[in-house]
């Protein structure tokens, strides 16, 4: 069966698969498996420690029903300066507006309510972790990276390592994507503390708003480091080679 234009098998990898049909990462999710920080490991590799088969995570993903996502964008298609704008218009914008908001919710609640639910006071020492390193890492993508990538969309036929301090792209976007594995290992715990981002019976209104815009900031995470892992960072790559062949 097919997912877009590959065969899926056991070793195909779930960044493959997420990039023709991002509807598939429903099914990723359901079993817990990482579609974006995790997108380089084959369907044999994730499901090791899982309780789903290969055989029957396949047959999930063949018979998916993406009908209810047929105005998705396809990005995989889209050119990587117009992806980069995407990328800083809707996922940039979305992390620099909830950062503050989010801290001030998790704050509150860690402050009336952590004698009670300790976790509260970690969650709130992780969150304010994930969103130092993800303000850091948004101003160096926007300021050395997407223009350096831009620039090779632009130009093609420049000598691109000339122009730049780090030689070769596979540098800042290690750096890139080590950032990304940290900030998605943040979110995992932070999910696991909160018991999947249930609030406790009886929790206030600022307490249920607090885990639902953590949980929010999550799932718009994984996209955003998706488009970057799987899509962006691997075709930006290429782009490179060919500039300099």
């Amino acid at each position: 069966m097919n997912a877009g234009n590959i065969v899926i098998t056991g070793d195909t990898t779930v960044g493959e698969i997420v990039t023709l049909n991002l509807g598939k990462a429903d099914v990723f999710k359901k079993h817990h498996i990482d579609f974006c920080c995790g997108g380089k490991k084959t369907l044999n590799q994730v499901c090791k420690n899982k309780t789903v088969t290969v055989d029957e995570l396949i047959a999930e993903l063949n018979i998916y029903n993406s009908g209810t996502n047929s105005n998705a964008q396809n990005f995989n298609e889209w050119k990587l300066d117009f992806l980069i704008d995407y990328i800083i218009n809707t996922h940039h914008q979305y992390v620099k507006k909830n950062l503050p908001l989010i801290t001030e919710y998790i704050n509150k609640v860690a402050k009336v309510h952590g004698e009670e639910h300790i976790e509260l006071v970690t969650i709130n020492e992780l969150f304010m972790q994930a969103a130092n390193e993800l303000s850091a890492h948004i101003i160096k993508e926007e300021n050395v990276l997407f223009p350096y990538i831009k620039e090779l969309v632009n130009s093609p036929t420049t000598n691109q390592n000339a122009t730049t301090s780090f030689g070769t792209i596979k540098t800042p976007i290690q750096m890139m994507e080590d950032e990304h594995e940290l900030v998605g290992n943040i979110f995992k715990t932070i999910k696991e503390l909160s018991n999947d981002y249930k609030a406790p019976v009886g929790a206030c209104t600022t307490y249920k708003l607090a885990y639902h815009k953590l949980e929010e900031f999550e799932n718009d995470l994984h996209q955003h480091i998706h488009l970057e892992n799987n899509i962006l960072f691997p075709k930006s790559i290429e782009l490179e080679k060919g500039s300099n062949s």
